[in-house]
């Protein structure tokens, strides 16, 4: 998830704002080391071992739950970080491939696609979207998930759940759009060396602001370390955010890249007619957004009125919103508000990660939602996580577990890719140049992109916008479409198919087919 305050994050994230008072950009393995305290004595990495079996997918296996730290070290071989992982490694002497996964925030633990989408356990939370109530809370098996075909590493970044940094390394110096991603790629050459994994296929799977750290990791990974990954998966994606920067009042892409996702979200409430084909009202959407709604907005003031009328009688064909609002917001639907008023003549607010989610708000006449009525299920998510460490993996540890992250992290977080010694102009965050360049160095890489119809926080057209552009070539995208939102694997039928599309997608690229 990239985070679950609405407003204050998205602002930071979205748009590239350098905060004073940041040292010197440094690549991670130095750590931003400050020599001007004295550093505590730092112990051995903590780990906590446990043996399990399991049937997945039909295949009844032995596996490993090794949960601990591995230490990112500096050029002196110093710790500067303490990188917490979940390892779910099969017991077998095959060489099999390896899939690091993270969530986003940036903040955000492993928590949702450990315990939500690829754990062994799961979290099980009402499929339809009600509210998942209290504790306590229902902790299932997962057989559907992919161990059968891939260990699985799930990270918490520095900063997040047991991640720490370490000796004199400020934990600022890994808080940071390349911070970041130095760090992670660090942990991944450190974890493929202590576990000798150097000849495993390895696979990179993010969800949202993690989709962002991915790319950015595979081409440090490439750069850096000379590892070629053999696939990536992207979990709603978030790579140029321009397309999902809705609030930004001159960014006609939002205007555009938003369309399909409110248009899915009122066939989903029957605000529009839902009577016929859903694949094919979505697809007609898509068209409307790119080839009449995106030049009519490049001309402003010089659209003919009769042209207006009938982009007004088209957007509340797919948004559901009446005309009178689509000519106050003069065609310029921000979806943030779209959530607030697709159902206010009910007095309900739709959510922002899952727009099948609603939620009765006190303030019936707010512009935008002041909660994101999706959030309801992160209590579940974060009780599980807790009963499943203490009670299966066996981690009994005084150390606090930040989820939510490091309140710190928000306000210090650095979105500049460039020193802090150098001039720029802010800009959008993007790291799909970075997919673009790892693209054409490593012909066999492919990326599987998988999106919710009902995610407004990252909508599924601008993963198309995106990644049809970029100087990525065609052939090398393959999306996925479920019925669910950012964590559209809360809804069981749309999990099902996620960990099927992907255990395909992992087993095709680790046998080198494109």
């Amino acid at each position: 998830m990239k985070s679950r305050t609405i407003y204050s994050a998205f602002i930071s994230v979205l748009l590239l704002v350098t905060p004073p008072g940041f040292a010197e950009d440094k690549p991670a393995s130095k750590g931003g080391e400050d020599t001007t305290t004295a550093a505590k004595p730092i112990p051995a990495p903590q780990r906590f071992v446990t043996h399990h079996k399991g049937t997945f997918n039909g295949r009844t296996m032995k596996y490993t739950a090794d949960a601990g730290e591995t230490y990112i070290r500096n050029l002196d071989g110093d710790p500067t970080a303490s990188v917490f992982s979940f390892d779910y490694l099969a017991d077998s002497k095959q060489t099999r491939p390896v899939t690091f996964l993270w969530n986003g925030g940036p903040g955000s633990s492993s928590n949702w696609l450990h315990m939500g989408g690829y754990g062994p356990k799961r979290i099980v939370v009402p499929s339809d979207a009600a509210h998942p109530g209290s504790a306590p809370y229902q902790i299932a098996d997962a057989p559907e998930t992919i161990l059968d075909v891939t260990d699985m590493v799930f990270v918490d970044p520095v900063g997040t759940g047991f991640s720490r940094a370490l000796g004199k390394t400020k934990k600022e110096a890994f808080w940071g759009l390349t911070e970041d991603a130095r760090a992670m790629a660090a942990f991944i050459a450190q974890w493929m060396t202590d576990h000798n994994r150097w000849n495993s296929p390895v696979f990179l799977l993010g969800e949202s602001f993690g989709t962002t750290r991915a790319a950015a990791v595979a081409k440090v990974l490439l750069d850096d370390y000379l590892i070629n990954v053999n696939g990536i998966i992207f979990v709603s994606q978030a790579l140029d955010y321009q397309g999902s920067s809705p609030y930004i009042d001159d960014n006609i892409i939002s205007y555009v890249t938003y369309i399909p996702t409110m248009a899915a979200t009122a066939w989903y409430h029957g605000k529009v007619d839902n009577t016929g084909d859903f694949a094919g009202f979505i697809e007609a959407s898509r068209t409307f957004a790119a080839r009449e709604l995106l030049p009519a907005l490049f001309q402003g003031n010089r659209l003919d009125k009769q042209t207006y009328a009938h982009l007004v009688d088209r957007l509340h064909h797919f948004t559901g919103l009446s005309k009178q609002y689509i000519e106050q917001v003069d065609l310029r639907i921000n979806a943030f508000r779209f959530a607030k008023e697709l159902l206010r003549d009910e007095g309900l607010t739709v959510g922002l990660l899952d727009g099948r989610y609603k939620k009765d708000e006190r303030d019936d006449v707010a512009a935008s939602p002041r909660e994101d009525a999706a959030d309801a299920i992160s209590p579940a998510f974060k009780a599980a996580l807790m009963h499943y460490m203490h009670h299966e993996l066996k981690i009994d540890w005084q150390r606090h577990y930040l989820n939510p992250s490091d309140p710190e992290l928000d306000d210090k977080w650095r979105w500049s890719p460039l020193p802090a010694d150098q001039s720029w102009e802010p800009h959008y965050v993007n790291t799909a140049p970075d997919l673009a360049e790892v693209l054409r160095s490593n012909p066999g890489l492919n990326v599987m992109v998988a999106s919710g119809y009902y995610d407004l926080i990252t909508p599924f057209f601008d993963a198309e916008y995106t990644l049809n552009r970029h100087g990525i070539e065609r052939q090398d995208i393959t999306y996925h479409y479920y019925h669910g939102g950012h964590m559209m694997y809360v809804h069981e039928p749309a999990r099902q198919a996620l960990l099927k599309d992907t255990r395909q997608f992992i087993q095709a690229q680790a046998a080198g087919r494109k």
